[in-house]
C-alpha cells in the first residue's frame, strides 16, 4: 500500500497526518516539491489544508518559498483565516492573482480582505476586469454585510422561458458556477420573481414555461443585510440558497448555505472569545498583540475588584466579630457569579438568534426570577448544612442560607438584564456583558453575605 493510499484511508486520523508531516518536512528538507503536489492532489483540500496548517509557521514559510510549489486556490481557501493572512506575506502578487482567478468571488472577497493595502491595488490591477469590478463592488460594502459573503456567480433566466430553452442554456453557457441547486427566475427589469430546483426542471417536460413551475420569490436578502440576521434567515426557513437583490431590488447575487455555515460558526467562535474578554484574537497572534488585546477588560476587572473589596471593607467590625464570615464570603459571590454568566451565556446566544423577543421577555424574567429561587433553595440546604457539619454553629448556616437564596435570584435577574440592556444602548452584549454581570453578583453576593451577618450578629 503506497502512501498515498494511507493518506486517504487514515484523512481525519491525527495521529497519522503527525506521522505524515515528519515526512513532508523531510521532502520540504530534500525540495521535493513534486511529492508534495502530487500528495496533495490525492486528499481533500480540506485535509491538505489540515495538514498545512499543522506545520511550523517555519515549516509552512519553507513549503511555500519552495520552488515549482504553487498552493492550490482550493487548498488556500479551506485554510484558516489566520494562516492564510500569514502565507499571504510570502506569495507573490502572481501567485495571489492565479488563486482569486481560480475562487468564486465570495471566497475571492475573503482572501482580499487579508492582503496589505500596499499590495492591493497591483492585485486587482492584474486582474481580469469582470473580476476586478466585482471584488472592489463586493470590498464597497460593510465588512459584515451580505455583499461579502455572496458569491456573484449565479444562475437566472427570463420567466417566459420554457424548460426545453433552460436547459440548452444550462448546457452551452461557459460562464454558470460549476454547482448550483437552484436557478432564480427574473422579470424583464431582473427582478427575482421566483426559484426552481435544478432537479425540477430535469424532470419537467421540455414545452413547460418556467413560470409554471417556479416557487415564489418571498424570501429577499438585501446586500446590506448582517450577515448575521442572514444566517437567522436560513435557519428559519431551512434555505439551501437566497438571492441577493441591491437597493433597486435587481439580483446582483446569491448566498448559499455553505456561506452561511462559516458565518454562523465565526460568530459563535467571536461571542465565545468577546463573552472571554479576548477579543477577535488568533492563534497566530504574537504575544504583544496578545496582550494588548487582553489588557482593557483585565484593567476594567481590576477596577471592578476594588469596588467589590470596597464592599466588604464596609463590613470589617462584622467580620471582626465573627471572622469565620470571611472564610465563607468567597463560597456565595464564586455561585452567583456561575449563575450569573449560565444566564449570560443563554441570553446572549438567545439575542443573536433573535430568539428573545418583547413578547417573550417577561416569561423569560419570571423563569429566570423562579429559577434563582430554585437553586438558591437548593443550593442554600447544601451549604448549610456543610457549614453547620463543620462550624456547628446554627446561626452560620441560617446566614449562607438566606444569603444565597439571595445572591442566586439577583444572578439569574442580572444575567438577563445586563445584556439585554446593552442591546438596547446598542452595545454589543458579548463584549461588555461579562465584566459587568460578574461585579454586580460578587457585591451583591459580598453584600448579602455580609449584610445579613451584620444584622444577626
Amino acid at each position: 500500500m503506497t502512501l498515498i493510499k494511507k493518506i486517504k484511508d487514515k484523512k481525519v486520523n491525527f495521529e497519522f497526518n503527525k506521522e505524515y508531516i515528519k515526512v513532508l518536512n523531510d521532502k520540504i528538507g530534500a525540495n521535493d516539491a513534486l511529492f508534495i503536489t502530487n500528495s496533495f492532489k490525492e486528499m481533500h483540500p480540506a485535509d491538505a489544508a489540515d495538514i498545512i496548517e499543522h506545520l511550523t509557521q517555519n515549516d509552512r514559510e519553507k513549503l511555500i518559498k519552495l520552488n515549482n510549489f504553487k498552493i492550490d486556490p482550493e487548498v488556500f481557501v479551506e485554510l484558516n483565516e489566520s494562516i492564510q493572512s500569514e502565507i499571504i506575506k510570502f506569495l507573490s502578487s502572481e501567485a495571489i492573482v492565479n488563486i482569486l482567478k481560480n475562487l468564486e468571488s465570495d471566497d475571492a472577497i475573503a482572501i482580499l480582505e487579508n492582503v496589505e493595502e500596499k499590495y492591493k491595488n497591483s492585485i486587482l490591477s492584474a486582474l481580469p476586469p469582470k473580476d476586478r469590478f466585482a471584488l472592489l463592488e463586493g470590498l464597497s460594502y460593510p465588512e459584515d454585510s451580505a455583499a461579502r459573503i455572496m458569491q456573484r456567480e449565479f444562475t437566472a433566466i427570463p420567466s417566459n422561458w420554457s424548460v426545453g430553452q433552460t436547459i440548452d442554456y444550462l448546457r452551452e453557457n461557459k460562464d454558470l458556477p460549476e454547482e448550483f441547486l437552484e436557478i432564480f427566475i427574473v422579470d424583464e427589469n431582473f427582478k427575482p420573481v421566483g426559484t426552481v430546483p435544478s432537479s425540477k426542471v430535469l424532470r419537467t417536460p421540455r414545452e413547460s414555461k418556467m413560470s409554471s413551475i417556479m416557487e415564489d420569490s418571498n424570501i429577499l436578502v438585501p446586500v446590506d443585510m448582517d450577515r448575521e440576521e442572514v444566517g437567522n434567515l436560513f435557519e428559519n426557513y431551512g434555505l439551501n440558497s437566497a438571492c441577493v437583490i441591491d437597493k433597486n431590488n435587481k439580483l446582483v447575487g446569491m448566498i448559499t448555505s455553505d456561506d452561511v455555515l462559516t458565518v454562523l460558526k465565526e460568530e459563535a467562535e467571536e461571542d465565545a472569545l468577546r463573552l472571554a474578554g479576548v477579543g477577535d484574537e488568533e492563534i497566530t497572534d504574537g504575544v504583544i498583540t496578545k496582550t494588548k488585546r487582553r489588557f482593557n477588560w483585565l484593567l476594567l476587572n481590576l477596577f471592578t475588584a476594588f469596588l467589590a473589596t470596597y464592599c466588604i471593607s464596609l463590613f470589617g467590625a462584622t467580620i471582626e466579630q465573627m471572622v469565620v464570615l470571611a472564610f465563607l464570603m468567597p463560597i456565595v459571590a464564586s455561585m452567583g457569579g456561575n449563575a450569573g454568566m449560565q444566564t449570560l451565556a443563554v441570553t446572549v446566544r438567545t439575542l443573536a438568534t433573535n430568539d428573545l423577543t418583547r413578547n417573550n421577555f417577561n416569561q423569560n424574567i419570571l423563569k429566570e426570577f423562579n429559577i434563582g429561587i430554585l437553586n438558591g433553595i437548593i443550593f442554600a440546604l447544601i451549604s448549610s448544612l456543610i457549614v453547620q457539619l463543620w462550624f456547628q454553629d446554627i446561626q452560620l448556616s441560617f446566614i449562607i442560607s438566606i444569603s444565597m437564596v439571595l445572591t442566586m435570584v439577583v444572578a439569574g435577574l442580572f444575567g438577563i438584564l445586563v445584556p439585554v440592556t446593552l442591546k438596547k444602548m446598542n452595545i454589543d452584549p458579548a463584549i461588555a456583558s461579562s465584566v459587568f454581570v460578574t461585579t454586580i453578583t460578587d457585591v451583591i453576593g459580598f453584600v448579602s453575605f455580609l449584610g445579613v451577618g451584620a444584622y444577626f450578629l
